[in-house]
């Protein structure tokens, strides 16, 4: 990415709480700031994103150089984001022609704020599952053809979460993953994986996948 951020909560894309749960002095639960979708049908349209400890969009600059990475390949994609938090990767692929996404974001209030988003853009080929990601990837899996998974750094999710997707049957045989982790971690990811495209930005890395068969 291309901020530099501390480490985060295991809800979503979000730092761990300051000042007693408050950031600046603002509220936790209310509307702070704005999302702003870059590309395809919603392009510039601003939506709400809740003071909640760290939480917020991942910035405009990594989303158009991952949608970029994407190309033309959106259109039809059944799409998963996990760590959802404002869902502004998920609801970047639906602008842009993926026909369905699934968000999984274990905090109630970020998760009622994205379902809150996506009815006011009349987004309805989408379910945001409030559940953490980990319990979800142990349910009765579908395929997707594109996964977006952006866990808290210095947790250690990013290769259970990555384990769990190849082989309880979540993956499309070509699927893309977009995988964010902290720079000095190598993530360890299953070897039908093949490294697409990856760049640094700050303490970050973001790497995109293709899926082979095995």
């Amino acid at each position: 990415m291309t901020r530099q951020r501390p480490p985060r909560s295991s809800t979503s894309r979000r730092t761990p709480a300051k000042r007693g749960g408050q950031q600046l002095g603002k509220p936790i639960g209310k509307p702070l700031g704005k999302l702003r979708i870059i590309g395809g049908e919603f392009r510039r349209r601003q939506l709400p994103v809740l003071d909640s400890p760290g939480l917020r969009p991942t910035p405009d600059r990594v989303r158009e150089t991952l949608f970029n990475w994407l190309g033309q390949q959106l259109y039809g994609q059944q799409v998963l984001d996990l760590f959802a938090g404002t869902g502004a990767l998920g609801i970047e692929a639906v602008s842009r022609g993926a026909s369905w996404v699934d968000f999984v974001e274990r905090d109630p209030q970020v998760a009622a704020q994205l379902s809150t988003n996506l009815a006011s853009l009349n987004i309805t080929a989408s379910a945001v599952h409030v559940n953490d990601v980990q319990a979800y990837l142990t349910r009765p899996a579908k395929p997707y053809t594109l996964v977006f998974l952006d866990p808290p750094f210095h947790q250690q999710l990013a290769a259970p979460c990555c384990s769990a997707l190849e082989t309880s049957g979540w993956l499309d045989n070509e699927a893309m993953i977009y995988l964010e982790t902290e720079t000095l971690l190598a993530p360890k990811v299953p070897a039908n994986w093949l490294l697409h495209r990856e760049t640094q930005a700050g303490e970050s890395t973001a790497r995109l996948y293709q899926r082979q068969a095995p």
